[in-house]
């Protein structure tokens, strides 16, 4: 567990120096401020409802944003593996309840900042917003990307751009949460992937 722990710590320290330069001092300051949180399949990281108080890079597992029907339905709005950072930034900043559900999909392992942490690091590391705010970008044009394959392109087109996109993530997920998110039935679902 401590060399997962430690494993995931370096898979984050990476991730943040491929969007701006930290110091050894600041490194440190980062992984004092960091805890390890284990999120069970089927249990949410964020609810809906609640304000988001964590921010979390996931070192393994999978998780799928979603919401639900005025009739108990999900929908699967987009998934996020290892290497991602799951906040939901306007709950988060603004205090306000969450729209959607961060749902674990398998079982994940997150490193996590409180957001008093979050925010001693931003009042100490000059670089950290500006590294957050690339971050921020980047997640938004890949999702922004994905959800124009979604409109434009028929439902084997947007199974095979899952494929792409997640490698290997449909061994791993339900199939009700990968037809939930191509917006087909999970027969469809089947019968493209007997065709593919």
């Amino acid at each position: 567990m401590i060399y997962a722990y430690l494993y995931g710590m370096e898979e984050l320290i990476n991730k943040l120096l491929q969007f701006g330069s930290l110091n050894p001092q600041q490194i440190e300051l980062i992984k004092q401020h960091a805890s390890e949180l284990h999120v069970k399949k089927g249990d949410y990281f964020h609810e809906a409802g609640k304000i988001a108080k964590q921010v979390g890079f996931l070192t393994n597992g999978a998780i799928r944003l979603c919401y639900y029907g005025k009739g108990g339905e999900d929908f699967t709005r987009y998934f996020m593996v290892e290497g991602s950072f799951i906040v939901d930034l306007d709950s988060f900043y603004n205090e306000i309840p969450s729209s959607v559900y961060t749902e674990a999909v398998t079982d994940c392992s997150l490193i996590v900042f409180e957001k008093e942490d979050f925010q001693h690091l931003a009042g100490t590391i000059i670089a950290w917003n500006e590294i957050f705010t690339k971050i921020a970008t980047q997640a938004l044009s890949f999702k922004a990307s994905a959800s124009s394959v979604m409109l434009t392109q028929d439902a084997t087109e947007r199974y095979e751009a899952f494929l792409k996109r997640w490698p290997g993530l449909a061994n791993r997920i339900s199939l009700s949460s990968l037809a939930s998110y191509l917006g087909i039935t999970q027969s469809s679902l089947s019968r493209i992937r007997k065709n593919i």
